[in-house]
Order: structure tokens, then C-alpha cells, then sequence
């Protein structure tokens, strides 16, 4: 692996890139790899600016030089997205400050902060986001890049339809603040634009009221008609704050389904459930109900990852697959694949979860979806065993089936996906938005630079 070059040009004189960025081997190591432990990469190094002005300085060398960057934030990439082959990870941690205005209702994080910091943050104040991620442990650049679904997307969207302003660097290395109402034309190619056009290094969004308590329930079903009739009908209607589902083994080769609820909750008793459960088809003898704190709840995968970092399941490959499915088409699909002798691999080490979804609360522009106004999400979360390249390759193989199968019902691939894409297919994913994104990609990243990893252009 190269290390980084000693002097690049600037004005005209020749200057050191920072200390950082040559001499930290383990960074450069680090960067080379992600989560996914899938993709493979040769970073010449790994840049940690301390300012936006610092970050500036090294785009507007890099973009010249035609080196690669990209943005580095809690490195959950899958398949290599954020990794920078022959360039330079920029690793945003210093960029990391959060801030809460109660009177606006509203939170500005650095990139690099992480969601536990922003919810930490707001629920100080008694507010929270509108939507928020289940793992709270990525970055705020790298979720608003991808768009962000939550528990709560049934109703309130994506995590970025919630920005009310953004700070980023093109790749031109400019520094510059857009919204809604400034450089909308750059607002909507970075939020869920995979990092093409700017790297985000601050954002504000809108906060709401936070509830002091919830009551979650785990409704429990035998069968996928009645699982997918449930949350096509909570996906209807606002008794529910926050609704997912999972599928899980069941015996003789079965899957049983299981909705998770959950409901703002005062605490006054005595409650009446059946007000937000009446007309479900679940199975009443096995519902599970308990009140949280809404603190409690948020951070509720934080002892699970504690259990996969201890077991050594958190550092396995995660061939992960995500699509975005018709709702219609989820009750029939959903089995075949669950069935498929390539899924077995998920009854052992994965999570399979399905997430009920309103093409109208999803706002962002690039954000493909499916046509028709209810969908599902489906993502098949597996591990595979350490030292076995062969099982990583038929994952990402299967995987690579599965999206052309779903494909062809309408559905669609979310970016963060362990799938290979050519130029060609990422044309045909993004459909009459290709244009718009090239426009953009061509305005504000003349050199091409920035975020390389997803493939999109040849």
C-alpha cells in the first residue's frame, strides 16, 4: 500500500499535506476496509481535517490531481461505498460538534457526529427527531447521503427529509450552505446522493416534542397474509409512532412474523389496548406489550451490538441486501425468498426486516422508489464466516439475483447494498432523475472526484 504523497501543489508554492495524512498507517488500514468486510481497497492515506477550512484546502488540491476522496464518518459502509482506491479517506470525527436550539426546535451536528450525540442533544431539551435510525452509532454525514429510514419513515419520511439546511464542500472544494431556499438545485443532489456532488460536513434539522414514555407491543403472526395485512394497515393510519416487522425462523424449515408497535405512552393507567390494536390479525395469545422510556427505546440496539461485539459476529462480513418493494408484491415475494436455498444462511446468522413504507412521506428527489403508494421494505441483514471468500461471493451473488428478481416486480435496490452495479445500472436505477444528478455531479464535482466507491459513473 502507497503511502501518501509528501508535497502537493498549491498556488505557487509546495506544501506539506498534514502530518494526519502520511504518517498514520493503522488509519490508512482502517480505510481500506468497512463494516461490510466485503470490498477491498489501496487508499494512498486518510485525511483528518480539524476545520471545513482545512477540508477545503485538501478537495480543491485533490480534485485538480484527479485523486479520489471520500468521506469517512462511522465507516458502516457494506460493499466499499466509502473506501477511496488510489485516493485519500477523509475521516470527519473532528467534525463533530452538536448543538441544540430549543427555541427554533431545531439541532446542527457536524458530519462526523454520531446519532447517540444528536439524540443525547435533543432529548435534553425534551424534543427529539422526527425520524430517526435503529442503530444510533453512525455518523450524520453518512446517514443524510443515504437518506435515512427509521421506525418512523411510515409517517414522517426519510431522516433527510428533516434538514433544514446544509453545509458542504463540492469538489471544486467550495464551502457552501444550501437549503430549500439556497442552492436547491445542490440541497436535493446531496440529501440520499451518495455523496456525488458535496461531502455534508454540518446539518440542521427540525426537532418535535419528545415523549417521556412508550408502549411497545410485539404482535406475533403464523402467516405472511396476516403479517403484511397488519402493516399495510398500520402503514395507513397514525395509531402507531413507529412500525417495523421482522421474520423470523420458525420450526421444520417455517417463519413466524412479528410487527413491533410502538406508541407514545403517558403512563396514567388503566390502558386500553385494544384501542391500537383492535381489527389486528395477530396472535393475541402471544403479544408482548411493555412501557420504555423513549430513551430507552431509541437506544434499544446498544446491548445487542455489545452481544455481537463480544460473540465476534459484529466484525464478521455483512453481505447485506436492502430493496424497496410494491407493497402488493411483498406478501407473495417475501416467502419465495425466505424459501430460496440460497437465503438458508439467514436462519443461523442474520435478521431478515420488513418495514411498511408511504411513497408520499418520502420526499427526498433521489431517492428511488417503487411505483404505488404503499411499499416494503425488506432488508436481509446475514453475516458470513471469517476466512470463507467463497460463502461472501455466493451471498453477493444471491444477492445480486434477488435485486433483478425484484427488480422485475417493480422493486428497487437501496444504494447501501451489497450488490455490484455498473454505470449502466445505476442509469436505469436513478430513471429520469439520471439527468439531473449528472447535471449536478458535472456543476459541483467538476473533477469527478468524490465518492467513488458506489460505481456510478465509468
Amino acid at each position: 500500500m502507497k503511502g501518501i504523497a509528501s508535497f502537493v501543489p498549491r498556488s505557487d508554492h509546495l506544501v506539506p499535506f498534514p502530518e494526519s495524512a502520511d504518517r498514520d498507517a493503522a488509519k490508512t488500514v482502517q480505510a481500506a476496509d468497512d463494516f461490510g468486510h466485503v470490498v477491498g481497497s489501496r487508499p494512498l492515506g486518510v485525511f483528518s481535517p480539524p476545520s471545513v477550512a482545512a477540508l477545503c484546502e485538501f478537495v480543491a488540491v485533490a480534485g485538480p490531481r484527479g485523486l479520489p476522496v471520500s468521506a469517512r464518518g462511522g465507516g458502516y459502509s457494506v460493499y466499499g461505498q466509502g473506501q477511496a482506491e488510489g485516493g485519500y479517506v477523509v475521516d470527519l470525527g473532528a467534525l463533530n460538534e452538536v448543538r441544540c436550539t430549543p427555541a427554533a426546535r431545531t439541532v446542527t451536528a457536524g458530519a462526523g457526529a454520531r446519532w447517540s450525540e444528536v439524540v443525547r442533544a435533543a432529548l435534553a431539551e425534551g424534543l427529539t427527531p422526527p425520524v430517526l435510525p435503529d442503530h444510533l452509532g453512525g455518523s450524520v454525514g453518512g446517514l443524510l447521503s443515504t437518506g435515512g429510514l427509521g421506525g418512523s419513515s411510515h409517517r414522517h419520511g426519510l431522516v433527510a427529509d428533516h434538514v433544514r439546511e446544509l453545509a458542504v464542500v463540492t469538489g471544486a472544494g467550495e464551502e457552501v450552505t444550501c437549503s430549500r431556499e439556497r442552492h436547491r438545485d445542490l440541497f436535493d443532489a446531496v440529501l440520499a446522493g451518495l455523496g456525488q456532488c458535496a461531502l455534508i460536513v454540518r446539518a440542521t434539522l427540525d426537532l418535535v416534542p419528545a415523549p417521556a414514555l412508550v408502549r411497545r407491543f410485539r404482535l406475533y403472526h403464523h402467516t405472511p397474509g396476516t403479517f403484511f395485512a397488519d402493516q399495510r394497515a398500520l402503514a395507513r393510519d397514525d395509531r402507531f409512532s413507529h412500525v417495523c416487522g421482522q421474520a423470523r425462523p420458525a420450526l421444520d424449515g417455517a417463519w413466524d412474523y412479528m410487527i413491533e408497535a410502538v406508541a407514545p405512552h403517558t403512563g396514567q393507567l388503566p390502558v386500553d389496548d385494544t384501542l391500537l390494536t383492535g381489527g389486528l390479525e395477530h396472535d393475541r395469545d402471544t403479544e408482548e406489550i411493555e412501557n420504555l422510556s423513549y430513551e430507552e427505546f431509541l437506544r434499544r440496539m446498544d446491548r445487542d451490538e455489545r452481544i455481537l461485539r463480544t460473540t465476534g459476529e459484529w466484525q464478521r462480513p455483512h453481505p447485506w441486501l436492502t430493496l424497496l418493494l410494491p407493497e402488493e408484491a411483498a406478501a407473495e415475494f417475501v416467502p419465495k425468498v425466505l424459501a430460496d436455498h440460497a437465503q438458508n444462511g439467514l436462519r443461523a446468522c442474520g435478521v431478515v426486516q420488513l418495514r411498511p413504507l408511504t411513497s408520499r412521506a418520502l420526499r427526498a428527489p433521489l431517492l428511488r422508489r417503487p411505483p404505488g403508494e404503499l411499499l416494503c421494505l425488506l432488508s436481509l441483514m446475514r453475516t458470513a464466516p471469517p476466512g470463507a471468500p467463497e460463502n461472501v461471493r455466493e451471498a453477493v451473488a444471491a444477492n445480486r439475483a434477488l435485486y433483478e428478481r425484484a427488480r422485475d416486480l417493480g422493486g428497487v435496490l437501496h444504494p447501501t447494498s451489497a450488490v455490484p452495479m455498473t454505470s449502466g445500472d445505476w442509469r436505469a436505477h436513478f430513471g429520469p432523475a439520471w439527468e439531473t444528478l449528472a447535471r449536478a455531479k458535472h456543476r459541483y464535482d467538476p473533477h469527478s472526484v468524490l465518492t467513488r466507491g458506489y460505481g456510478l459513473w465509468p
